[in-house]
């Protein structure tokens, strides 16, 4: 029996629109790094980088190193074993287990990758090989449970961010609308925010300077064992009671 490593590297990225500034930028969305196979079974479809362990290498470290040597992403900014997937048939011909590893690049980091790699939205998937669009939204899942109850907000974001920009990284990873307002309160009342003492540069259309703020760690902490992120109530459509009207005598 085979054992193989593999990797969901997620990332909060931006989309520039064509023709613009580079510094404008379209909505920022949830994407997966995934490779071309080159070889039968799934020769072509998207796949999820790794390979085989090695017997003188643990799992993480396997990981690492093929990231490294095979897409060259070495900016992790969180790793962490997501799953074994063991299914008999999970791939065909000789069953092949595979320990399945999430990590995290932070946003205004681009690798450089081979021309057959390429970040794709986590939501809008190409066909992929064998089980890896199950792992893909596994990993998915676990960033957006942790999100509620650790620190692991700081795995997406840069350095430092303002609150705006911590705001979009964050509704691209759970995947609804978030208050840059509640988010800065929540974040704040755990201890988690650091001010800077600096602004960000104003865009082009000007306006006042924003904060900059940092995590108060670069470490996966349990900072509210119980708290849940949930999407906003919809509102309910106002309704206005019908004034009845006593009859003309």
């Amino acid at each position: 029996m085979a054992h193989e490593v593999l990797a969901a590297v997620l990332q909060v990225r931006y989309t520039t629109p064509a023709g613009e500034h580079p510094q404008a930028h379209g909505p920022a969305s949830l994407r997966v790094l995934l490779w071309r196979r080159a070889l039968d079974p799934h020769i072509g479809r998207w796949s999820l980088p790794g390979g085989r362990l090695r017997p003188d290498e643990d799992v993480e470290t396997s990981i690492r190193r093929q990231l490294a040597e095979k897409v060259d992403v070495k900016q992790l900014s969180h790793v962490e074993q997501l799953a074994v997937f063991s299914a008999p048939d999970r791939v065909p011909g000789p069953r092949v287990v595979a320990t399945a590893f999430l990590g995290l690049v932070p946003a205004g980091v681009d690798p450089v990758v081979p021309e057959d790699t390429a970040w794709h939205p986590v939501d809008a998937l190409p066909r992929t090989a064998f089980d890896h669009e199950a792992i893909v939204l596994r990993a998915r899942d676990r960033l957006r449970a942790k999100l509620s109850y650790t620190n692991l907000g700081f795995a997406l974001a840069p350095k430092e961010f303002t609150m705006s920009t911590l705001r979009e990284l964050y509704s691209a990873a759970l995947g609804y609308p978030v208050s840059a307002t509640n988010l800065q309160r929540v974040l704040s009342r755990r201890g988690l925010l650091v001010p800077s003492g600096r602004t960000a540069s104003p865009g082009r259309t000007g306006g006042r300077p924003a904060a900059l703020y940092s995590f108060a760690h670069a470490g996966m902490q349990v900072t509210d064992p119980f708290a849940v992120l949930r999407p906003p109530t919809p509102k309910r459509p106002a309704t206005r009671e019908r004034a009845r009207r006593s009859p003309t005598p």
